[in-house]
């Protein structure tokens, strides 16, 4: 797909910090739409490694015809590097480094302060603050949350999230963007959780209470939620794909800032002390070895 393709209202340049699953994945959005993408990593290892992940994943679209176009056309329009000052030129750049409050703040005042006048830094944090975030920028009414959804390439949904200082035009041209992707956007004024991971936190901290209980299987849980509510997989499932240290940081967040009904269940605690994670270890609510 090359650039004569590019659908109006998608940025030509576009940044990516961060190049792990979701970052990785992000960079393949704008690049399989024909943006020219840069992505940043920590080091050269690193990078090669984003390099990988996101031909890896545009090679695949191709292959099962999601997508018309040409690997190495569209290889050549992705720089991986370990320089922030790549991101000078960048209309948009989105930082998708992990979770982690003073590893965002720093990842994000270092891209802010290469970017041009009038460049729009946004990040894909499922759950803190957006408007906190603005607070520790120079530039805050030129930031926003764009939290894209794993897997980024299948899912349909960017959750825009509009803190307090964001400029209100800056709504318009991100659905502008959501919409060039492909996918939907659903606007949601910054609140903890915002709505996706708020809602998807609290039927999974439901459902580990049922096991904790007793009241039903994981498997069951599962299958009321998918059969019953059309979920595509149960929330105890998607709790392991996720990572059960993730969701037990976001409900600690959440529990410290909406109140007890986010309280962390105890199994939760446990498996995670214990090492379960998940999908990842090979044990959470369900046996992945």
């Amino acid at each position: 797909m090359s650039n004569s393709k590019h659908p109006a209202g998608l940025p030509t340049k576009v940044g990516v910090l961060g190049g792990g699953r979701m970052g990785a994945g992000i960079a393949h959005a704008f690049l399989i739409k024909g943006a020219d993408v840069v992505v940043v990593e920590r080091d050269e290892a690193a990078a090669q490694a984003a390099r990988e992940r996101v031909e890896s994943s545009a090679a695949k679209s191709i292959e099962r015809g999601v997508e018309d176009g040409n690997l190495d056309e569209m290889a050549s329009r992705l720089t991986v590097s370990v320089d922030y000052a790549d991101f000078g030129d960048r209309e948009l750049v989105v930082e998708a480094v992990p979770e982690d409050w003073d590893l965002k703040v720093a990842s994000l005042r270092a891209v802010e302060e290469r970017l041009a006048p009038g460049a729009v830094l946004a990040s894909n944090t499922s759950s803190l603050s957006v408007s906190d975030l603005a607070e520790q920028l120079a530039r805050p009414r030129d930031f926003l949350g764009l939290h894209f959804f794993n897997p980024v390439p299948a899912s349909t949904l960017i959750e825009v999230v509009i803190g307090r200082q964001t400029r209100p035009e800056l709504v318009e041209t991100s659905r502008g963007w959501v919409q060039a992707l492909g996918k939907t956007a659903v606007v949601v004024n910054d609140a903890p959780g915002f709505a996706s991971s708020r809602l998807g936190v609290a039927i999974a901290l439901e459902a580990m209470r049922m096991v904790e209980e007793g009241v039903a299987s994981a498997e069951d849980i599962d299958n009321a939620m998918v059969l019953g509510y059309k979920h595509p997989t149960g929330p105890l499932k998607t709790t392991d794909i996720v990572g059960l240290d993730v969701r037990l940081g976001i409900a600690q967040y959440l529990h410290k800032t909406l109140g007890d009904r986010f309280a962390p269940p105890q199994i939760l605690r446990d498996k995670v002390a214990s090492g379960e994670l998940g999908r990842k270890t090979g044990k959470g609510f369900y046996d992945w070895s």
